[in-house]
């Protein structure tokens, strides 16, 4: 069965963007008769706040976006993730880092990224170099914890975007797991989380494309031996390097319910301008029926 999960951060207003993606996990889900989990990624306890977590979950049941079992948060999952990390640390994975990112900005000579995606300036990202690999840096408060990837290649299948090859030793190094101020990181949370829930469908936007063969390799080592299933769609984009953000005045939810719009309306706006649609092509409130059919024999494979 299709298990997939939207999973917003609250650190900010839902804005049309997610509304992309709401169209494609529950289009795909309910076309492959599978369920929705909703997830909210609270992970980053410095920026995350309650009020725009109760904004998007009242935002999503305006819009008609039900998921198939109560919202879980990434604050209450502490524990599985310091589980996750102990089986790491028995297996010699673990190490303490005193990096701060300056730090690896200075060290780290070069920026890794997924070339193939044809979205370099969205993914760029820094490379921890091993600064700290054979330091044997006691774990303690205010250091973070990085886990040893090994240098291979990571060969997989995304839905939209087809075969794919990565390597998180190029293009990221060690992978990170909690930062300095004690938080989970997320590249580390969602690997545990989809591991944990059972998702066997990740549906989310091309900037985090590179992040998957990493997260692959993490699933295998904490014991997901078949990884879940990638779909990568494209993002609403303000200029071809430039998402949408609120902070710089491009509409939120809240806004277009605030200015009149009805739900099928802000859905059928959000499926235009992800190209899924024109508007003679839609009625209010059909959006989500569109994804179904062209991703339907991947799907079907894996049902």
């Amino acid at each position: 069965m299709i298990v997939s999960r939207f999973a917003p951060a609250p650190t900010g207003l839902l804005h049309i963007g997610h509304v992309v993606n709401a169209i494609y996990v529950w289009g795909l889900a309910r076309a492959a008769d599978g369920v929705v989990l909703l997830r909210i990624e609270d992970h980053d306890r410095q920026r995350s706040r309650p009020e725009f977590e109760r904004a998007i979950l009242d935002d999503l049941e305006w819009l008609g976006f039900e998921a198939d079992a109560p919202p879980v948060r990434q604050s209450d999952r502490v524990a599985i993730y310091a589980g996750a990390l102990d089986r790491l640390r028995t297996a010699g994975l673990v190490y303490a880092c005193e990096c701060s990112r300056r730090d690896v900005e200075r060290t780290a000579g070069g920026l890794g990224s997924d070339p193939a995606s044809g979205q370099a300036a969205l993914e760029a990202e820094l490379r921890y170099p091993g600064t700290c690999a054979s330091k044997h840096l006691r774990e303690r408060h205010r250091l973070g914890t990085r886990i040893r990837l090994a240098r291979s290649v990571e060969t997989f299948e995304d839905v939209r975007h087809g075969r794919r090859e990565q390597c998180a030793a190029d293009q990221c190094g060690d992978l990170l797991a909690r930062d300095r101020e004690g938080n989970w990181t997320y590249q580390f949370a969602v690997t545990v989380d989809d591991h944990e829930q059972g998702v066997t469908l990740v549906i989310r936007g091309d900037d985090l494309l590179a992040s998957t063969g990493r997260q692959i390799q993490l699933a295998r080592l904490i014991g997901r031996e078949t990884p879940p299933l990638f779909l990568h769609h494209a993002l609403i984009m303000k200029t071809p390097a430039q998402k949408l953000s609120k902070a710089d005045g491009d509409t939120s939810v809240r806004d277009l319910r605030a200015s009149g719009h009805t739900p099928g309306q802000v859905i059928a706006r959000a499926a235009r301008l992800a190209g899924l649609c024109s508007a003679e092509e839609i009625a209010a409130g059909q959006a989500a029926s569109l994804v179904g059919p062209r991703y339907e024999a991947a799907l079907r494979r894996r049902r």
